[in-house]
């Protein structure tokens, strides 16, 4: 027998639960079907929200001849081998096969290259499903010809509606008896995921003997969950709030936690790239300037994990991971860039002085572009002040370096040099 999410798994928009900004009534993907055209899409949302169910609807309310190949398994070799299939299946006037791409994002742009002549002329209409963003992960010429549309998480009404489908509907559930008293754990457990949601239902249901009731609360799903920690949705397990729990041990400098979620990462199957991209953040958003040097181990370890993959990858993950979390931290840096941002936003774009305008022609020059700028190289200890921001916001502050050694050496410097002009 198939699994409970499998066998709910929704066949026409009207059974379809959750993403109503995309498929509700009036909704761009909704009227993109009912029209019977679409032309290639790129779905982005987080495990178990319904991107796969989404897009073999389209294929079979448009009956589209549908291919799929997941990122994982499939090279170039096999993508050009679909794209001849679905030319042999193209009649005149009839809908554009359809070609769907799990996991989009672990394609190498080889693999995206060998799609783009055929999503361009029309010979496949593209859709591609990615919990990653887009923007890093599909090469720019294939992302310009496709639309991205966000998939959101299921929010608790959508999710409690899903339970109760699955109760009444199912061909199994429907025969046993459920009582269901508390729901908050159900869907706190399951973060927004259909898939994770049916999962712990399912557990609940092999955990109760046949002539028994199905008891749904708190206490219970709790306990299962506990005596089956990786029971459910191994690919995507508590995704957000384990990476959370990863970064948050780093920067609360506790290397043991940081591994321990790390470890548990690895474990779930996630997907290593992620785990290097987020490292390379926090190097610059926890550590920043308190240890440069960090930045450099995180961008190192992203290097190594896409040369060596599995299983060797975890070690220079590992070593990345400890080296952050016992380095001293700084969001200085971070803090600066926002300030920057926040205010210019609100002040809007100042002219640049003239004393440090580029000035390549004679017009420029004519212009005092350049004029009255000091080329700092020519003074001693290659400083000499001068005016570096426009007049009307002199004196803004947006850096100010944080309580580490490597930061007050930065900040003693400065006083040196411009305590000069005092």
């Amino acid at each position: 027998m198939k699994p409970l999410a499998e066998r709910l798994r929704p066949t026409t928009l009207s059974n379809y639960i959750g993403q109503s900004h995309l498929v509700g009534e009036g909704a761009v993907l909704r009227r993109m079907i009912e029209s019977g055209r679409i032309s290639s899409f790129i779905l982005w949302g987080p495990p178990g929200v319904g991107k796969t169910t989404l897009a073999k609807i389209v294929a079979s309310t448009l009956d589209a001849p549908f291919y799929t190949l997941s990122a994982v398994t499939s090279g170039v070799k096999e993508v050009r081998e679909v794209i001849s299939q679905a030319k042999n299946q193209q009649f005149f006037g009839s809908v554009n096969p359809i070609l769907f791409i799990d996991e989009i994002h672990r394609f190498s742009k080889s693999q995206q290259d060998s799609l783009l002549a055929a999503v361009e002329t029309g010979e496949i209409t593209l859709i591609g499903a990615t919990t990653e963003n887009p923007s890093f992960e599909v090469i720019r010429p294939l992302l310009s010809r496709c639309q991205v549309y966000v998939l959101q998480p299921l929010n608790e009404t959508e999710l409690l509606q899903l339970v109760d489908h699955a109760i009444h509907q199912d061909i199994l559930l429907r025969e046993r008896k459920f009582e269901v008293k508390e729901t908050e754990a159900l869907v706190r457990f399951s973060g927004g995921d259909a898939r994770k949601l049916l999962n712990i239902l399912e557990l609940l249901v092999n955990a109760t003997t046949e002539d028994a009731t199905i008891l749904v609360d708190n206490a219970t799903v709790t306990n299962r969950l506990q005596e089956n920690p990786m029971a459910y949705d191994k690919e995507g397990e508590m995704h957000y709030d384990i990476i959370s729990a990863f970064i948050k041990s780093i920067r609360g400098s506790d290397p043991d936690a940081a591994i321990y979620w790390l470890a548990r990462m690895i474990a779930g199957g996630e997907d290593p790239k992620f785990i290097a991209r987020r490292l390379v953040i926090s190097a610059s958003e926890d550590i920043g300037l308190a240890n440069p040097n960090a930045l450099l181990i995180a961008n190192a370890a992203f290097d190594a994990v896409n040369k060596i993959g599995w299983p060797e990858g975890r070690i220079p993950l590992a070593e990345a991971t400890i080296y952050l979390a016992t380095s001293p931290k700084s969001n200085s840096a971070y803090n600066a860039i926002n300030a920057a941002l926040a205010f210019v936003e609100e002040s809007g774009n100042i002219p640049v002085p003239l004393h440090l305008r580029n000035a390549p022609t004679s017009l420029m020059k004519s212009l005092n572009y350049g004029t009255d700028y000091l080329y700092p190289h020519d003074f001693p200890q290659h400083f000499t002040p001068q005016s570096y921001m426009p007049e009307t916001i002199q004196g803004n502050q947006f850096w100010h370096p944080a309580d580490n050694a490597a930061e007050e050496r930065h900040k003693s410097w400065l006083s040196q040099l411009w305590n000069r002009q005092e």
